[in-house]
This record gives structure tokens, C-alpha cells and sequence, in this order.
């Protein structure tokens, strides 16, 4: 009996060592207008994961700002009041 399940084991892990062995068979070659069409698409979600991260990083930039009690002006303190304010200090 044990020679049997022996016999059995053996020939299953030939089997398998055969099978991780075996090659496909090449794709066939892709035409152009599929290239194409994959290179759209590919250029499409590129575009759509680079916009989508933009505003990724505005909504995180806000967030913090918001935390951390920056103001969320983009214009600049006029020079003249903040040369004064260093001269008083």
C-alpha cells in the first residue's frame, strides 16, 4: 500500500514540475489600430488619475490650512505694514 501512495506521490510532483515548466503559446500580434486604441485609452486615464490627484492635493492643502488657522488669501501682506511691525518689535 504505502509503495502505491509512494508510487502516486511521485508521479504527481513529476506532473507538477512538468506543468510549472510548459510555455504558452506567443499572443498573436496586435494591429495598429488596436495599439492605438489601447494608447488612447491609456493616455485617457492618465489624464483622469493626474486631475483626480490634483484635487487630492487642493482638498489636503485646504485641510490643513483650515487646521491650522492659515489664512487661505493668496494675496500678499503689503511690504510697507510689515517693515513697520518688525521696526516697533
Amino acid at each position: 500500500m504505502k509503495r502505491i501512495l509512494l508510487a502516486l506521490a511521485g508521479g504527481l510532483m513529476i506532473g507538477a514540475i512538468a506543468a510549472s515548466h510548459a510555455k504558452l503559446p506567443a499572443a498573436p500580434p496586435k494591429s495598429d489600430a488596436v495599439k492605438a486604441a489601447e494608447a488612447d485609452k491609456a493616455a485617457a486615464a492618465k489624464a483622469k488619475e493626474a486631475e483626480l490627484n490634483g484635487k487630492a492635493q487642493d482638498h489636503a492643502v485646504a485641510n490643513y490650512k483650515k487646521n491650522k488657522g492659515i489664512a487661505m488669501d493668496t494675496k500678499p501682506a503689503p511690504a510697507a505694514k510689515t517693515a513697520k511691525a518688525a521696526k516697533k518689535k
